[in-house]
């Protein structure tokens, strides 16, 4: 608990108190935030935001790192391979975010990083990652992930090696590859309005805090495990180390929201939302609960989705279109309603899906039984 504690008040203090220190250096090396001129003039403009400091995820990045390291050592133990690899995840997908950042702040225009582009370096940040995932056992053979496709926990029918070695593992890397792409890009997605991004980060990740928490308390090789319960335990490598590096991450998000939230004085940038995404693949991994992250993190879902339907629908219709714009957080600015009042609302819904997915993994820890 120690542990916990100190990661969560380190990271919030670095970014509660450091952020306007970024603020000043990144408006002094030119770091604001590129608007793109709406194509229609009935389009909801954020012309105001235009030159506001962006790329702020490096903030709660380096805050994260920060944390999780004090917190770690502050409970006596070193840092878990698993913490280590959600922090991979961050900063990996936090530095292809960078690049795209850099390149639109350097051109002045809303072009960085082609889709392909953005893609290929998402892929050469999974890969080894799930390489990684599937080394480093413990004295009882677990391994910080697996090649299962996950639920609450493994799903036994669902392996990918049942295929054989070669066809499991290229099947294993997709799978990552795949989870990813598209994490990272609806979080990328989602971050269209102060503070939402951030907010429905910290619901989300505090979720999968509260999941990797209880994993810690019924951990199968756990001396403390009490033997009715043994039917529903959990082979998870580290989840203290994993409860550890959320607790880290939503203390830097908390602080960080403080500056970001309407009206902003600071902007997290695709290197925040990214990391954010990259964060939420690793903890849904790790932690064996992959199918259940669609519930945990279903707020970042409803952008990208918007504009998937918004495209096939322009499509099959000859030219009409499902909303008056996408993502669907911009076609609520449309209806006319204020941003504060929409960023908010995507909290309530972000806080109701992340507590009816731990409500969720608890029943399937309940019918395990």
């Amino acid at each position: 608990m120690r542990s916990l504690l100190a990661a969560a008040t380190i990271s919030l203090a670095f970014t509660l108190f450091l952020t306007p220190l970024f603020i000043r250096l990144f408006r002094k090396i030119g770091w604001g935030q590129v608007i793109r001129t709406p194509e229609d003039i009935n389009n909801p403009s954020h012309h105001t935001k235009r030159g506001t400091p962006t790329m702020g995820g490096i903030v709660f990045v380096l805050g994260t790192i920060v944390g999780f390291f004090v917190g770690s050592y502050t409970g006596g133990t070193e840092p878990t391979v698993s913490g280590l690899l959600v922090l991979w995840m961050m900063v990996g997908l936090g530095i292809i975010g960078f690049i795209d950042d850099y390149m639109k702040v350097r051109s002045q225009r809303s072009l960085g990083l082609s889709g392909w582009r953005k893609i290929v370096g998402q892929v050469a940040v999974a890969v080894p990652f799930a390489v990684m995932a599937l080394n480093f056992p413990n004295q009882y053979g677990e391994t910080p992930g697996s090649a299962y496709i996950s639920f609450f926990r493994d799903i036994p029918t669902l392996s990918f090696m049942a295929l054989g070695a070669v066809a499991g593992w290229i099947l294993y890397l997709l799978w990552i590859s795949f989870m990813s792409v598209a994490w990272s890009n609806a979080t990328n997605l989602t971050d269209g309005l102060d503070g939402l991004a951030t907010g429905a980060g910290i619901f989300t990740v505090s979720a999968y805090s509260l999941v990797t928490f209880w994993q810690l308390q019924q951990r199968c090789h756990s001396a403390a495990l009490v033997t009715e319960y043994t039917a529903a335990c959990y082979d998870t490598r580290d989840p203290m180390g994993l409860t550890v590096v959320a607790a880290s991450f939503v203390g830097a998000l908390v602080g960080f929201l403080w500056w970001n939230a309407p009206k902003a004085k600071m902007f997290m940038g695709d290197v925040g939302s990214m990391a954010i995404g990259g964060v939420i693949v690793a903890m849904a991994v790790l932690s064996r609960t992959e199918i259940l992250s669609i519930v945990l993190a279903g707020v970042f879902i409803i952008a990208p989705a918007s504009v998937i339907l918004q495209r096939y629908y322009f499509k099959a219709t000859g030219g009409k279109r499902l909303f008056l714009m996408s993502p669907f957080h911009h076609h609520l600015e449309m209806r006319g309603w204020p941003e504060i009042t929409i960023v908010v609302r995507m909290w309530v819904i972000a806080g109701m899906l992340a507590i009816f997915g731990v409500a969720l993994f608890y029943v399937g820890w309940l019918a395990a039984l």
